[in-house]
């Protein structure tokens, strides 16, 4: 067994991030199907967007040493993805390491397990996304196990030390710079346009009929 410890992923590019930090992030959930964490994975704390580059950790379940050594080096803006091994019992983050992130103004931290100190993580408003609460936490053991800023897996999307991480109320997306930017004139252009679409709808306009989804039935021969 072996610890690697990887070099820091390139910082997000302030254009991207600002026309991320506008974006829905259900409207991107219209054009891509890959990246987005599991339902299970939920925002705990924080009321704010997060958006910045995946800093990944992975951990053994019960060692969170390499977590408590990136929580103070991470950059303004990033994003800090947790591997658990699995677990989903002991939580390796609570209000100290959580100070630590946001003292460093990261942009949050998502969690593939679970986390702690809940009331201090609320009122500290960094975004947390995890399963839940534990009282039971990690140790810091020093197990020769683990790595920073390697692939890892999260609710069940693949994260790449650098990928864009996304978060909201609705929950997390992860995708490649490129793919991000790709889908992001489509996406703020529908977020335009909703608002008057919505009014049209409360003035008699047909939703299926508007979308298409009334011909589609056509063509099917269903109507």
């Amino acid at each position: 067994m072996t610890v690697t410890i990887n070099s820091m992923p390139p910082a997000l590019d302030e254009s991207l991030r600002e026309l991320a930090e506008r974006v829905e992030l259900p409207t991107l959930g219209h054009y891509l199907e890959e990246g987005f964490m599991g339902h299970g994975l939920r925002r705990v704390a924080g009321d704010r967007t997060m958006v910045g580059p995946a800093v990944t950790v992975s951990l053994t379940p019960t060692d969170s040493t390499l977590l408590h050594y990136i929580a103070s080096r991470v950059r303004p803006g990033d994003v800090v993805v947790v591997h658990t091994g699995n677990d989903r019992l002991r939580a390796p983050l609570g209000a100290v390491v959580a100070n630590a992130l946001a003292a460093r103004g990261a942009s949050g931290v998502a969690i593939d397990g679970v986390c702690t100190d809940i009331e201090a993580l609320v009122a500290l408003g960094l975004p947390v996304y995890a399963y839940g609460t534990s009282v039971l936490t990690t140790k810091l053991h020093g197990i020769d196990n683990g790595a920073i800023n390697v692939p890892v897996a999260c609710a069940g999307a693949a994260v790449n030390p650098g990928d864009v991480v996304l978060g909201d109320a609705n929950g997390v997306l992860v995708v490649s710079a490129a793919t991000l930017r790709a889908a992001l004139p489509l996406a703020l252009t529908d977020d335009a346009e909703e608002p008057a679409f919505v009014d049209e709808l409360w003035h008699g306009a047909v939703l299926g009929d508007e979308t298409g989804a009334t011909e589609a039935l056509r063509r099917l021969g269903a109507l």
